[in-house]
C-alpha cells in the first residue's frame, strides 16, 4: 500500500540538498489542498529546508507575495476547506516573457524547488518552469474534477462527490413528495467524473456527461418508461459540460414533452467548499509526502499520483495533456442501474 519502502526511506546519501522550497495552489480550489500544503511544509522541514508559501498561485510570484511556512503556520489546517495560500488564474504566466520574469524572481529569492498543487492548467505552468529553468518542480493533483491523467483520484474529488450526493439525497425527498423530476447540475465542464459517481451513488434515472451524447427525446422516453413502471419521481444528474444541452432547456423539453412537473437545481461552487473528507485528507497527505520525497531525490518535471494504491510519478506534460477516460464498469453500471 503505497511507495516502495526504498523510495520512502532512501537515506541521506541519495537526497539532494535543497535549502529552500516553495509551494503554491493554483486554479480552482479543492477540499484537501490544505492537507497538501501541510504535508509539503512538514516534509521539506524534516529534510532541513526552509519553506515558502506563494500566495494567490502563479500571480503571487510576480507580486512577491511570499510567506514563510513552518509547522506552526500549517497547524490546525488539515480540516479546513479551500486553501490557506489562496488561488488565482494568471495570464502573465502563460507567456514565455512572463515565465522568464517569474523564474528570475524565484531564483533571486533563493528558491530551488517548488511544489505546485492544482489541475491541468497548473500542471502546464509547472511543466514550463521545469523545462525553462534549473528549478526542481513537482506536481500534486488538486482538483474536484478528477480529470488528471496519472492518478486514480485527485485531491478534492471525494469531498465534492459527497457534497453533491448529500444535496441529491435531500432533493429526492421533496421530488418524491410532489412526484417531480429534478434535473441536478453538477460541475464538470469537460469531464463527467463527478456526475457519473454522484449519479450512480444517488440512484439517478439518467446521467448526462460530456463523454456521451443523449438526445432530449431519448431522455424523455427513458423517464416516461420510469414513470410508466410506477415511479413517483426521478432524478437526472447533469454535468455542466454535457453534450445534450443547457440544463434548463433540457428540463423544459421534458416538461413540455411528457407534461411532468420538472425542477432544476444547480449545485455550482457548493461542491468546491466545505470540510475535506477523510479520504481527501489522507490522499493529499500521501501524495504530498511522496512529492517532497521525489523532489529531494532529484525528481523534477513529474507529478505524484496514486494508481491501484501505489504511488506513481507521471511527467507533468503527459499528466496535463493526456485525456483521462471514464471507467467502463461505471459506465455499464450507469446503464444497468437506471433500468
Amino acid at each position: 500500500m503505497g511507495m516502495n519502502s526504498k523510495a520512502v526511506n532512501s537515506g541521506g546519501k541519495k537526497r539532494a540538498k535543497l535549502s529552500k522550497v516553495a509551494v503554491l495552489t493554483s486554479g480552482g480550489d479543492a477540499p484537501g489542498m490544505n492537507a497538501c500544503i501541510r504535508a509539503v511544509t512538514r516534509g521539506a522541514m524534516d529534510r532541513g529546508a526552509k519553506v515558502v508559501g506563494i500566495k494567490r498561485g502563479y500571480s503571487g510570484i510576480f507580486t512577491k507575495n511570499f510567506v514563510e511556512l513552518d509547522s506552526r503556520a500549517v497547524a490546525n489546517t488539515i480540516q479546513r476547506g479551500g486553501t490557506i495560500l489562496e488561488s488565482s488564474r494568471c495570464d502573465d504566466f502563460m507567456t514565455p516573457e512572463g515565465r522568464e520574469k517569474a523564474i528570475l524572481i524565484l531564483e533571486e529569492e533563493g528558491i530551488e524547488g517548488i511544489a505546485v498543487i492544482g489541475g491541468n492548467g497548473s500542471y502546464q505552468g509547472a511543466a514550463a518552469i521545469a523545462k525553462e529553468s534549473r528549478l526542481r518542480v513537482v506536481g500534486i493533483p488538486g482538483t474536484i474534477d478528477n480529470d488528471i491523467y496519472g492518478t486514480d483520484y485527485t485531491v478534492g474529488f471525494d469531498t465534492a462527490v459527497n457534497t453533491a450526493l448529500e444535496a441529491i439525497d435531500r432533493i429526492r425527498d421533496t421530488a418524491d413528495a410532489f412526484a417531480r423530476v429534478f434535473f441536478i447540475e453538477v460541475m464538470g465542464r469537460k469531464s463527467g467524473f463527478i456526475a457519473l459517481e454522484v449519479g450512480i451513488a444517488g440512484g439517478a434515472e439518467e446521467i448526462l456527461i460530456p463523454e456521451l451524447k443523449i438526445d432530449p427525446e431519448s431522455l424523455a422516453m427513458t423517464l416516461k418508461k420510469s414513470f410508466d413502471r410506477g415511479k413517483r419521481s426521478s432524478i437526472v444528474v447533469i454535468a455542466e459540460g454535457n453534450e445534450t444541452g443547457h440544463t434548463i432547456q433540457i428540463a423544459q423539453y421534458v416538461q413540455y414533452r411528457l407534461n411532468l412537473d420538472c425542477r432544476v437545481c444547480v449545485l455550482g461552487h457548493l461542491q468546491r467548499g466545505g470540510t475535506p473528507s477523510a479520504r481527501d485528507r489522507v490522499l493529499g497527505s500521501r501524495l504530498s509526502t511522496a512529492a517532497v520525497e521525489g523532489l529531494f531525490n532529484g525528481k523534477s518535471g513529474h507529478a505524484a499520483g496514486e494508481k491501484g494504491g501505489q504511488i506513481v510519478f507521471t511527467p507533468l506534460r503527459e499528466a496535463s495533456e493526456q485525456k483521462k477516460t471514464l471507467d467502463n464498469l461505471s459506465l455499464e453500471s450507469m446503464r444497468v442501474l437506471a433500468l
